[in-house]
């Protein structure tokens, strides 16, 4: 049976972090009898549990889980691997007759998987070479250039984001043009796809978050991010970016408090969070719950059926 074709549900739960994705996916994968597919870049790497808000084992509900813990800290992942990865999960559970709920909030990996997306290759050479120029530049210097060839990617890639400034630069180059052009296009890869977001307002989202990095710390945060910077965290290209890991490193390495390291967690994940529910308004296709709609998995059910 091929995906395109196949009349199971491709069905992704999208929203901002600690919006309640998790229990909405789990709860659609129950009545669906599917599977859930990891599409947060952050929770593919081993030992970062706490600080990814991994649900452990027992709070899966019996319900199988791909794409947690495949990479070590060390290894770097691109979205082009991810996508490749998650579809050939999304087909399999097609196969066996199981609707794939897929959940997560880094938008773009999601958007990969289900939108139609064609990666631009990469040039060992030109990359090598561009790298070589963040190092001795640095990357507020590489940025202010990717702004004047491109300035809506200039305009949606952080400064501060080297990596992203790189690939958005050799992207450019490689294809002679901008690198939006290469991000996907709103056409689904799997007919029939089903986006569900968790609308939750600012305020309510605040207080969550600052529990969440509060509980994190409870839970043992510091001391998961010391074990992982032993197994190679600060060398990892891609996992010691992630939010509050990078702050607690920081700490580790006395360049801040304890304390500014947990505000500028909270503050950072604040503005993630704002960042991710801009990005997710923008498609049209994705039908909103509320987070606290004592109605919203059958609303969600409804949009599937639909």
């Amino acid at each position: 049976m091929s995906s395109a074709s196949s009349p199971l549900p491709v069905v992704a739960v999208v929203g901002a972090t600690a919006a309640g994705k998790s229990d909405l996916a789990l709860d659609l994968a129950d009545r669906l009898g599917g599977e859930v597919v990891n599409t947060d870049s952050m929770q593919v790497y081993r030992g970062m549990d706490i600080g990814t808000a991994k649900l452990p084992v027992h709070e899966r509900r019996g319900i199988r889980h791909h794409l947690l813990d495949v990479l070590e800290v060390t290894e770097p992942a691109t979205v082009a691997e991810f996508q490749g990865w998650a579809r050939e999960i999304i087909d399999d559970c097609r196969s066996r007759g199981v609707s794939p709920v897929l959940v997560g909030g880094s938008a773009l990996y999601t958007r990969a998987v289900l939108d139609e997306f064609e990666f631009p290759g990469t040039d060992p050479e030109v990359r090598a070479r561009l790298e070589t120029e963040l190092a001795e530049i640095g990357s507020a210097a590489m940025h202010a250039r990717l702004s004047e060839l491109d300035p809506a990617a200039g305009a949606q890639v952080l400064p501060s984001n080297g990596r992203r400034v790189v690939r958005a630069l050799e992207v450019i180059e490689l294809t002679g043009r901008p690198f939006n052009a290469s991000l996907p296009e709103q056409r689904y890869h799997y007919a029939g796809a089903v986006q569900i977001g968790v609308d939750i307002d600012r305020e309510t989202l605040d207080r969550r978050i600052e529990q969440r990095v509060e509980a994190m710390w409870a839970d043992g945060f510091v001391e998961e991010v010391r074990r992982l910077a032993e197994h190679g965290l600060r060398e990892g290209r891609t996992a010691n970016r992630a939010l509050g890991y990078q702050q607690v490193l920081a700490f580790l390495d006395g360049k801040l408090t304890e304390e500014e390291a947990r505000e500028k967690t909270v503050a950072g994940t604040r503005r993630f969070a704002r960042r991710q529910d801009s990005w997710f308004r923008k498609d049209l296709r994705i039908t909103w719950v509320r987070h606290d709609d004592p109605q919203r998995v059958e609303r969600a059910l409804e949009a599937v059926r639909r």
